[in-house]
């Protein structure tokens, strides 16, 4: 690690000096391209764009979905929950073998497949009568973005060079959260001024959009001419065990994964819990809880920008790993604290650390993974990431019942320290490939 500052400090000077300009994490290793320079790149401001709208529709059919169910059905808290598991159980178990095939399929053909499939499925909710058929179609609707979500990451690492990775990837999540934030009221207003139906049709909409843009991108990505006619069994099997060892046997990556999965199991937990919290423990009331809650949103954006401007220079898995420790952190002070200002910052906080490991977790593993498994890995993710949020939901309720909500944030930030301090002898001995090139180099 001192030699590792000591090239920092030389690079450094050397700019200082009026040196070229380089990047940080390596003598001459291309600059980190800023979220300015990656919009320029044509087919990924496009896929950008398409996934802006996208995501907007999507949380507007969520919510238009939780509208119909809470108030004009009126609907149980557990009806409303099951729609929830309902779209993430098929990630978590499609998503694996949805990886294989998307890594011998074309990708630009599969997300505008998945696009106009899940265009037509979203039109249902028009017409549905019992919550028996909203189940059915969400579940159909997260299998087929089970295909999709793999494509999109194979095209990002496609369309964007290696140093504009960290900045693409805080983009994603910048457009994720931030339309997280507006689709709430967005929705509400939607109903309220022309009705559920509305949110369905916007939905369906702005996926022949995405589908639309995803038509004019040029994505040229080779794929192994056996893998791709190979379709036995044995095959799928092979292409799948290939995958998960890959993610298990490498330190940073599996890593990452695990440091993903508890923030979003974190997220997932305390969000259905935040109102009691606030009411039991803060002893406020809905404005309090609105507030609150929002600052999530506020932290994970503003999150995404910090990360991207400050964190290039540094090795993605311990960005990673500060931001887990800074997630042990905030929720050890929702813990002991019971004041509605700093429970604001802490789940400001909370959001703000999950930015620090979401984006340089995608990136690293864009990064460090080949680009003939890059389907198969992005759907682990993808499958951590669902069965995080399931356990989340499944398990916050009764947890909070028997221990109580406060009891519950303090033990999970006690397990987030025990993780954070495992992660850090995990990764001690495992040196970043900069590292190993310079060490390389000087022998």
């Amino acid at each position: 690690m001192k030699a590792a500052g000591r090239i920092l400090l030389v690079l450094g000077i050397k700019r200082f000096r009026g040196g070229p300009k380089v990047s940080a994490t390596a003598a001459g290793s291309p600059v980190p391209l800023s979220l300015r320079d990656v919009l320029k790149i044509s087919g990924f401001k496009r896929l950008w764009l398409a996934q802006l709208v996208s995501i907007l529709g999507d949380f507007l059919a969520v919510f238009g979905v939780i509208n119909l169910i809470t108030f004009k059905w009126h609907g149980t808290p557990l009806q409303v929950t099951n729609v929830m598991i309902a779209f993430i159980i098929p990630m978590a178990i499609v998503g694996p073998l949805a990886g294989v095939f998307v890594d011998r399929w074309n990708v630009k053909r599969t997300m505008i497949i998945s696009d106009l499939i899940r265009a037509a499925l979203i039109l249902g909710l028009v017409f549905v009568t019992r919550l028996e058929q909203i189940y059915v179609l969400f579940f159909l609707v997260s299998t087929v973005s089970s295909f999709f979500g793999p494509s999109q990451s194979v095209t990002l690492r496609t369309l964007v060079p290696v140093n504009g990775l960290m900045s693409a990837n805080a983009l994603m999540s910048q457009a994720f959260y931030t339309m997280r934030i507006i689709a709430p009221a967005a929705a509400g207003l939607l109903v309220y001024w022309l009705g559920y139906n509305s949110c369905f049709y916007l939905d369906s909409a702005s996926f022949f959009f995405s589908a639309a843009m995803l038509s004019t991108i040029a994505i040229v990505r080779m794929v192994n001419a056996k893998d791709a006619t190979e379709k036995t069994v044995g095959s799928l099997r092979k292409d799948y065990t290939a995958g998960s060892r890959f993610v298990l046997t490498h330190p940073a990556i599996s890593f990452v994964m695990i440091a993903m999965m508890t923030a979003m199991f974190v997220l997932s937990c305390f969000s259905p819990l935040i109102s009691v919290y606030v009411r039991d423990q803060l002893h406020a009331g809905t404005r309090a809880f609105g507030i609150i809650s929002a600052m999530v949103g506020v932290g994970l954006i503003l999150g995404t920008q910090v990360v991207n401007a400050v964190a290039k220079g540094f090795s993605k898995k311990y960005v990673a790993l500060s931001g887990l420790f800074g997630l042990s952190f905030a929720t050890f002070v929702l813990a002991l604290f019971q004041t509605p200002w700093l429970a604001g910052v802490s789940m400001f906080g909370i959001g703000f650390a999950i930015a620090f490991i979401v984006v340089p977790a995608q990136t690293l593993m864009q990064q460090e993974t080949p680009h003939d498994m890059l389907g198969r890995v992005t759907s682990s993710f993808m499958a951590v990431f669902s069965l995080s949020q399931l356990f989340g939901l499944l398990l916050s309720g009764g947890l909070a019942n028997s221990i109580g909500v406060r009891h519950l944030f303090t033990s999970s930030a006690v397990l987030l320290v025990v993780l954070s301090g495992i992660g850090f002898l995990w990764l001690r001995d495992d040196k970043p490939a900069e590292e190993k090139a310079v060490a390389a180099a000087g022998s």
